[in-house]
């Protein structure tokens, strides 16, 4: 696999062969895409729940859905976990591979941008989730709009029998917000 160069990713963007929505030639930088903060949150309710059964799957009034306004302030609480999604809806194509990355300045103030999921299957077409976390000690704020990620692309050796777009069951195809993990249908 090799990392696609901007000049690969714009010349992808122009043919149509990988869709960014709304993405400008100027957010394409060396070897990546980047990735602005979308409007809608998902938030945990811990009060109202007493653990999570992994097996039985995440109860729907575990989170709640907030959308916030573009520059208004959304603060992300120490320890707290929250869902969110890109402004960019993303459809892969079935010979590359998407990984997500946070952005190095948000990390250094304690903000990170996903816990495990970075990769992205030939095939996805969604807005990114991201799970975002807070582990300093003091609130952050972020706003929708703000560069929160950026995405590098992989060409694959070759083009994959089965993408995302066509696996069975696949859990968060065409997602356009953040949703509560499907771990019990594994």
């Amino acid at each position: 696999m090799a990392v696609l160069s901007d000049r690969d990713l714009k010349k992808a963007i122009k043919e149509k062969d990988l869709e960014v929505s709304g993405i400008k030639m100027e957010e394409i930088f060396c070897s990546s895409i980047d990735l602005y903060l979308g409007n809608k949150f998902r938030v945990f309710k811990n009060s109202e729940i007493s653990h999570i059964d992994v097996s039985k799957g995440v109860p729907e009034n575990f989170t709640e859905l907030i959308e916030i306004e573009d520059g208004k302030k959304f603060v992300v609480h120490p320890r707290e976990l929250i869902l969110a999604v890109t402004k960019e809806f993303i459809k892969i194509p079935n010979h590359l591979a998407g990984r997500l990355d946070g952005r190095s300045s948000l990390g250094r103030i304690g903000l990170l941008v996903h816990s495990t999921a970075s990769a992205f299957d030939p095939g996805f077409e969604g807005n990114p989730t991201l799970e975002i976390s807070n582990i300093s000690k003091i609130p952050i704020i972020i706003r929708p709009g703000i560069k929160i990620a950026r995405l590098t692309l992989d060409t694959l050796t070759s083009e994959c029998d089965t993408p995302y777009s066509k696996k069975q069951g696949a859990k968060y195809f065409g997602n356009t917000g953040p949703e509560n993990s499907k771990i019990e249908k594994d």
